[in-house]
């Protein structure tokens, strides 16, 4: 969806596209968790959340959502190198008063800004080769002061069906129905992914499976 001189309209549509697949999917409710509970032992003290490749905004909005009904004081921020997601987002965030900043960052030839407790990733680790994903997993981990958190697809032929079968059933754009196949067949198994994450030096990472065949990643600094 990066490509220069893509429509606008079938961006937008190809975002709405992935924010449907991402409710199904229930991205936020696998980042949830661990960021609630930070939240929680920190006692009232504000907790900064930045989340990398945002696309449309919808992740960190559920998130949002989740912590205004837990009554926790986490302030949510999104980024992407797209100026046409990053103008997506800020008007679903003004549509639905959410009071979350999104901004342009090309993570991957940019550093990453200081400042935020956690740092958070959904759905773009598989785009990059080996190289790049451990260089986007250095660059979370040095800016995370708390926690590191990636949500991503894992490779494999039931990932495969259930993502042709839901980009056809959940979106009409043609840049869905591509991208989703496409992006299972190129993501990471689990096993490759903790190879990566030590070769990034995140010490100590957890990864847990979660439906429908995804991982989490989790990074807590300070606690190997």
């Amino acid at each position: 969806m990066d490509q220069p001189g893509l429509d606008p309209e079938e961006h937008a549509r190809a975002l709405r596209g992935l924010g449907r697949i991402n409710r199904l999917s229930r991205s936020d409710a696998i980042l949830w968790p661990p960021i609630a509970r930070l939240a929680r032992a920190a006692q009232g003290a504000p907790i900064r959340v930045l989340d990398l490749a945002s696309g449309g905004g919808d992740v960190p909005m559920a998130l949002a959502e989740r912590a205004a009904r837990a009554r926790l004081d986490i302030r949510f921020e999104g980024s992407d190198v797209s100026s046409e997601a990053v103008r997506f987002a800020r008007a679903r965030a003004v549509d639905h008063g959410a009071a979350i900043r999104f901004s342009a960052l090309d993570v991957l030839n940019d550093p990453i800004p200081d400042g935020y407790d956690v740092v958070t990733c959904s759905l773009f680790l598989h785009h990059l080769d080996e190289a790049g994903a451990i260089a986007l997993l250095s660059k979370m981990a040095n800016a995370a002061e708390r926690l590191v958190l990636v949500n991503d697809l894992v490779r494999g032929r039931i990932g495969y069906v259930l993502a042709w079968t839901g980009c056809h059933l959940l979106s009409r754009s043609p840049i869905v129905r591509h991208d989703g196949p496409v992006s299972v067949a190129g993501a990471y198994t689990i096993p490759e992914v903790g190879e990566l994450a030590e070769r990034a030096g995140l010490v100590g990472a957890s990864l847990t499976r979660h439906w429908p065949c995804r991982f989490l990643l989790h990074w807590n600094r300070g606690c190997p």
